[in-house]
This record gives C-alpha cells, structure tokens and sequence, in this order.
C-alpha cells in the first residue's frame, strides 16, 4: 500500500471548523433533520453516526451547498459553502461521487482538477497517495467498490483542503483498506485539518476518530470525545433463573434497570457480586450470574434506539470543540 508521506499535503493548523447551527429540513411536512446543533474542530477526526435515514446525508448535502436549509445554517469555516470563492479548496468531499464509466480514473481526477487550481502533476501524486498506481488508466467502470472509494478520496484531496468530509468511506474496503483508510485520516488530523467522518455504525470508526456527533431521527442525541462516550459504558450483569417470576420481583424491588437477553436479563449498572447477594437473600436461585461489559456498539445502539427520545440535555456542541 502507498505510503501516505509521499504526498506535497501540507500542514494547516488554521484549518476552519464546522458548525451547525439549528439547521432543519423539512421534506412534505416531515423533518429530517430538526434543529441540529454541533461543532467540529480542526485537528481531530469526528465521527458523524447514527443509524440510516437519521439525517445524516441530508446534514452533509447542506454543508456542502447540495441542498437549501428550511431554517438554521451549515457553515465551514464562518461561510456558507456557497460564499467561498473555490471551495474546493476549503472542503473536500467524497458524498455522491459521480463517474463516467467511460473514463479512466485519471481522466475523472482531470476534470475536476482545473476548478481546484492543480494540474497533473497533483492528479498523479494522488493515484499514487490513494493506491491505484496501476490502475489509473483503466475505465472507472470496471473498478471496484473499494476502488471507486479511493477515487472518490482522491477528487476530495484535488485542492488540498483544509477540511475534510468523507460519507461511509469505508464502504468496499478490503481489511487492510480500511486500516490504510484509518492511518490517513489520523495523519489528516495530524497536520491540522478538519476531518469529518459519516457511519452507521459506532464499530467502523470507534478506532478512527476522536470525537463523536450521534444523530437519530434528525436530531443531536450525543456530542462528546470518543472517550466520554466510553465512559457511559458502565458495567452490566446477565442473570438467569429457574424461577423467572421471583426474579422479577427481585427486579421490581431493587429497581434495577434491566433487559431481556438470551434466556435472562441483563442488569444494567449494577455489578455482579451486588445481582448475586440480593438473589440470595430474597432466596431466588439462580442459574448464570455472569459480569458483562457493554460495549461502544451497545452505547450507540441505546442512545439511537427508536424507544430512546432525543435528549433535550445532550452536550452542548461546545464539548466537541
């Protein structure tokens, strides 16, 4: 795989943020992205997550001047998309890519790379930095998913922008793609750019990025560092029993917070040794009694799940900055 150092990519520690700030749209009278607020700062690879159709394309195609807000605004940088005079050389983005099955790879890297003020030379070193040295020349339409991803990468780097915004980059990546995919976005982040990182699924990116914006339903449900969010990984205990009603009134009466799993309940917040002494002085056997650690996926699947309202106390865009 080709080295990421061998690009010109520069470093750019004034690189400008991203923010949202109460953005809506309103598609025949239903939202689908209801007054969503946050921040992405420079330095830091930010995962934009959330199930699909939560509103996360909508968002981005805003951002990026694709689709006109029913009310708040997408700026990057202080400006609208529209109001940079090339923007192509303020944000890079690989959302929608459209390629002529009849081009070559290097051919579609040439025509968008006369608005972003670079000429072959750059287009080359860009093969080179995406891995299709080789393959250049051949017809975009028999490439790959994963091919067809690098090359996407490659028309968003055309004008070496400060900020960086990827949709499901890792869709058609083999293993060691994506662990390439990973190591430069981290150098992105290194050099002071602005990467914002579109999933899912909290699993694809949790090794990639620093920050987390989880939407669902259109709306902010989450906004922290990757490790505050793990930290509302707390403990859990699965218990079992041969006597499931007097395991649910030991339940009701601790008022523990609880879900069925397996052929048990999983306690949540509460450790094992505690589930085990309350079991054996309210005299209910038990079959399993098993610590388990809930992990980012299962945090993410809570804080997304349909039965989970959006929180009007989730963090201020601020604790993303």
């Amino acid at each position: 795989m080709t080295s990421t150092t061998s690009t010109s990519t520069t470093s750019t520690p004034s690189a400008p943020a991203i923010e949202v700030e109460a953005l809506t749209k309103v598609y025949g009278g239903l939202p689908a992205v209801d007054g969503l607020s946050f921040t992405v700062r420079p330095g830091a690879v930010t995962g934009f997550l959330g199930p699909n159709g939560a509103g996360k394309t909508t968002t981005i195609r805003m951002l990026l001047g694709l689709a006109e807000p029913t009310a708040g605004r997408a700026l990057i940088g202080g400006r609208t998309y529209r109001e940079h005079r090339r923007p192509a050389t303020v944000v890079g983005s690989s959302l929608e890519p459209g390629f002529h099955p009849g081009r070559s790879g290097m051919d579609h890297l040439r025509s968008f790379a006369a608005p972003c003020g670079v000429g072959a030379a750059r287009c080359r070193e860009l093969v080179a930095l995406v891995g299709l040295e080789g393959a250049e020349h051949r017809r975009v339409g028999g490439y790959s998913m994963g091919m067809r991803q690098r090359l996407g990468l490659a028309t968003a780097l055309l004008g070496d922008p400060p900020v960086i915004v990827l949709d499901e980059p890792a869709n058609g990546l083999d293993p060691q793609g994506i662990v390439w995919l990973r190591h430069l976005l981290r150098q992105f982040a290194a050099e002071g750019r602005t990467v914002l990182v579109s999933s899912h699924a909290l699993r694809e990116v949790q090794h990639t990025v620093d920050d987390v914006v989880i939407v669902a339903r259109g709306r902010l449900v989450h906004a922290s560092s990757l490790a505050s969010l793990a930290d509302l990984a707390a403990v859990a205990t699965y218990v079992s029993s041969p006597d499931g009603a007097a395991l649910g009134r030991l339940v009701a009466h601790q008022a523990w917070r609880v879900a069925p799993h397996e052929s048990g309940l999983l306690v949540h917040d509460v450790a094992a040794a505690q589930v085990g002494d309350a079991a054996f002085a309210a005299g209910v056997p038990l079959h399993r009694l098993e610590p388990r650690d809930v992990d980012l996926e299962e945090v993410f699947l809570r804080l997304t799940s349909p039965t989970s309202a959006p929180s009007a106390t989730a963090p201020h865009p601020a604790a993303v900055r």
